[in-house]
């Protein structure tokens, strides 16, 4: 799985003037809870050291498209073209660069300003694969955020949610990468199980429907969870909990080497490649707990108002 593919708003956060102090988790993303599963050591300089890493061109292209698709909505349905994305592109482009101007050099043949010509390529896709004038989401870049009964603050941002004319609920995530084989899939969707997990306990009601749309392969990845799926999603990630805790009390993180060492920003720090981590900045048995960065990078809009989605008699989405 490429970082495009794993794409998390919270990843192109704009820095800190100064960065923030080292100190325990108090709750978890689906972004964070990937990056323990992958390998516990790029969890500890993430969330604990706190310590950044250099951009990345898949991640970039990612912001800016996910900001293009979020703010395509404010348009009336009739309006939501794709000339009307294409303009987006630069504005929100040069907004992101704002917070962001080391973005820049990652694409050289942007000298004019203008946004990546791959972002450009990958919202024309989305407009093959679905009609956005024929949607209504009730919300886009809705923060999520649950305490579970074990204490485990749960949280994340969910690309769009949909609510058919039956009430029923869609989560939809964009990638911006390709689709993964079939055997990947489950974990490919682990992202909108913990969504779907947030939203049944915050609502009452388990989503209908999680969707993957993936940009860039043209594939819509679909899957119908129930009340015992989402259960083992929650067994699951207080079992996960459970290991960050002790990991965090005893400072042991191990590397994991995986394929997606190729795209880690902190190989220099891993053993695995002859680096050597900072010494762990805690007390070992000692964790004080800091609440981690979750804001998006793109946006941090209020919830847009609630709507149905139009021109369906269907009791579920297609």
């Amino acid at each position: 799985m490429s970082p495009s593919e794993a794409f998390d708003p919270s990843d192109t956060a704009p820095p800190a003037p100064s960065r923030p102090a080292p100190g325990a988790p108090s709750s978890l993303s689906p972004s964070r809870a990937n990056d323990f599963m992958s390998c516990p050591l790029r969890y500890r300089l993430r969330v604990i050291d706190k310590l950044p890493e250099p951009p990345s061109p898949a991640l970039a292209r990612g912001a800016v498209v996910h900001a293009v698709l979020e703010r395509l909505f404010d348009a009336p349905a009739g309006q939501r073209t794709a000339d009307r994305a294409r303009a987006l592109l630069r504005p929100e482009w040069e907004r992101l660069l704002g917070k962001r101007p080391e973005l820049a050099g990652l694409f050289p043949e942007g000298t004019d300003g203008a946004a990546p010509a791959e972002a450009e390529r990958l919202l024309d896709q989305y407009f093959r694969m679905e009609d956005p004038n024929r949607l209504e989401p009730v919300a886009r870049e809705l923060y999520v955020e649950t305490v579970l009964e074990s204490g485990l603050k749960l949280r994340g941002y969910v690309d769009r949610l949909d609510v058919a004319p039956t009430g029923e609920m869609r989560v939809v995530d964009y990638k911006t990468g390709k689709a993964p084989p079939p055997d990947f899939e489950d974990r490919a969707l682990f992202q909108v199980k913990f969504y779907a997990l947030v939203l049944w306990r915050r609502r009452g009601v388990v989503p209908r429907r999680l969707q993957l749309i993936y940009l860039g392969s043209g594939d819509v990845v679909t899957y119908d969870p129930s009340e015992a799926d989402l259960l083992a999603v929650e067994r699951k990630l207080r079992a996960l909990w459970e290991a960050i805790r002790r990991a965090t009390e005893t400072g042991e993180w191990q590397p994991r080497p995986s394929r997606l060492c190729d795209w880690c920003g902190y190989k220099a720090l891993c053993p695995v490649f002859g680096g050597t981590p900072p010494p762990y900045p805690l007390a070992v048995g000692t964790v004080p707990a800091v609440e981690d960065d979750g804001h998006p990078a793109v946006s941090t809009e209020a919830e847009p108002p609630r709507g149905r989605i139009p021109g369906s008699t269907q009791p579920h989405f297609p």
